[in-house]
């Protein structure tokens, strides 16, 4: 009889447990958490029973199922890793693209040879494979860094603005000349001009991603005549994706 037990709580996203399959200890994932983890948004008993039925997995080879609760009625399933990478690959979204990785990972890591201290320090070759794999990991580590300075450094720029500002008043934000950051709009598809117009407009699909927006305002002249004036503006989202784009300019010291 195959059954769950010794719950690893230390693993960052989800939980592995080892189970009994075919008479071996393998690491399994809680079907139930996973399914929690994907955000599937039908109902969990479905689901599973679906996947196993269309892509034919077998129970006590790719799966134990069971009542492993004492006293409950409820049914879990505990899957082998390759179950959960394949059940994980076929959500096609974000979250099924991270689960698939990191049961990869748990997989490299529960192979990985343990590493002996005194034969690294005595073989110079294996020093030199730990070292670039501590190398990798700190390259890894920097690239997620300056990501996050960028997030850092939109923010800041979003944080100087109230709502939808000028173009004008945008460039100043991003510390940028006007004529760089017009010149860059209308390079990449953001704003262009009507034939014998004499102002900027915004294409329809920036307006609906919420990065512009067309400001109408209605000035009175001294004739007592009315001139209807249309204005690009760019909002917050736009703002914040522009300063990913242009980073401010490096202080000189």
């Amino acid at each position: 009889m195959s059954q769950a037990e010794n719950t690893n709580s230390t693993n960052p996203l989800l939980k592995l447990s080892e189970s009994e399959i075919d008479g071996a200890a393998v690491q399994t994932v809680n079907a139930r958490d996973l399914h929690a983890f994907l955000e599937v948004k039908s109902e969990f008993r479905n689901w599973i029973k679906n996947r196993i039925d269309d892509f034919g997995f077998r129970q006590d080879v790719d799966f134990v199922a069971g009542k492993f609760l004492p006293g409950s009625e409820q049914v879990d399933y505990f899957l082998t890793l390759d179950m959960a990478k394949e059940l994980s690959m076929v959500e096609r979204n974000a979250k099924g693209k991270q689960a698939r990785l990191y049961f990869i990972e748990c997989e490299r890591r529960a192979k990985a040879p343990a590493i002996d201290p005194m034969r690294v320090l005595n073989d110079p070759a294996a020093m030199r494979g730990l070292l670039l794999t501590y190398s990798e990991k700190v390259l890894n580590l920097e690239a997620a860094n300056a990501a996050m300075k960028e997030d850092v450094n939109a923010l800041a720029t979003i944080a100087k603005s109230e709502g939808s500002v000028c173009m004008t008043d945008a460039a100043k934000a991003l510390q940028q000349r006007p004529k760089d950051l017009i010149d860059y709009l209308k390079a990449h598809g953001w704003i262009y001009r009507r034939a014998g117009g004499d102002h900027w407009v915004a294409y329809q699909n920036r307006i609906q991603a919420g990065d512009l927006e067309h400001k109408v305002t209605t000035v009175l002249r001294a004739d007592g005549t009315e001139k209807i004036t249309e204005q690009v503006k760019v909002t917050p989202r736009g703002l914040a994706k522009l300063a990913k784009l242009f980073p401010p300019p490096l202080k000189v010291a």
